[in-house]
């Protein structure tokens, strides 16, 4: 009996060791992952105060999201911000990455060099220095001023203010870039050569050859980008505090404002379920729309 047992645990064991391995991660991501997105579901029906605890029950937090003005002003805001980062992100990124495809003096520089703001993309501190950098007395505007041109007032300006948020964004296209650039290597070689006898030239070469092949990663860049934009925080909190009158109010920041300045989780709760759904509306008209314009090398067609 005892040796059938052994056995058994020694089957069992070989079978599952595998949890074994992750059991720590799998915990982790229990309580830090599973947890708190139930109970910011749950939260989000309930009047959540992070002090007076929950009294009542029902969808009224998500109607006041829906009749509360500034709260649709940061939505579309938000789609705005968004819109504009993310296609102008991924251009960057694949025209830097284009350039350090080819063998040009110091590229291992330069590809470091465009990579290295990337690392530093959730860095308070680079929002600071953003800050430093629009102020009225700041970077910017003493180099307009020594070729005699007043420079604006960026921050305090409703219709500058989001540029510069979205410029910060953009100027953080380094992860985005090596990911093309590693698809630009993957594209064989015979293919632009062929090309290249055909007749065609380079820029027909890159939009014929180049960009069809690399669809997979654009996609790929496109769903990611899209869901950091739609999340972006420390660039509106640090830099413009929202404002000026509440043109850089992202949704991420009213989420925060609610929770850790108001304390109504129940609110900043429901706010933050009406982003996730719009994220996965967002991804889904995305996959969907793939079939359409994605080239995969394994397709049968």
């Amino acid at each position: 009996m005892d040796s059938a047992a052994s056995t058994h645990k020694s089957k069992f064991f070989k079978r599952n060791v595998g949890l074994f391995f992750i059991l720590i991660w799998l915990i982790g991501f229990i309580i830090f992952k599973v947890y708190p997105f139930a109970t910011s579901l749950y939260y989000s029906f309930t009047d959540m105060h992070l002090f007076n605890g929950i009294h009542k029950f029902g969808l009224f937090q998500y109607e006041k999201v829906f009749t509360t003005s500034k709260i649709m002003k940061s939505l579309k805001i938000t789609f705005k911000y968004a819109f504009i980062t993310v296609p102008l992100k991924l251009i960057a990124a694949l025209f830097i990455a284009y350039i350090l495809n080819f063998k040009i003096k110091g590229v291992n520089f330069f590809r470091t060099a465009y990579y290295v703001p990337s690392i530093l993309g959730g860095s308070v501190a680079v929002a600071v220095l953003w800050k430093a950098v629009f102020k009225n007395d700041g970077i910017i505007n003493t180099i307009l001023g020594f070729f005699g041109v007043e420079g604006p007032n960026w921050l305090a300006d409703p219709g500058k203010a989001l540029w510069v948020i979205c410029l910060l964004r953009i100027w953080q296209f380094g992860s985005s870039m090596v990911i093309f650039l590693a698809a630009l290597k993957g594209v064989p070689a015979d293919l632009y050569e062929a090309a290249s006898l055909d007749g065609a030239g380079k820029w027909r070469q890159f939009f014929s050859v180049t960009i069809p092949l690399i669809t997979p990663v654009i996609f790929y860049n496109l769903v990611t980008q899209l869901c950091q934009a739609f999340q972006e925080f420390n660039g509106p909190y640090i830099i413009t505090n929202g404002g000026p009158l509440q043109s850089t109010s992202l949704v991420a920041y009213f989420v925060y404002k609610y929770a850790f300045e108001q304390y109504e989780m129940g609110l900043a709760s429901a706010i933050s379920w009406i982003l996730f759904l719009i994220l996965l509306v967002l991804t889904i008209i995305a996959f969907v729309s793939q079939r359409y314009w994605v080239y995969y090398s394994d397709d049968e067609n």
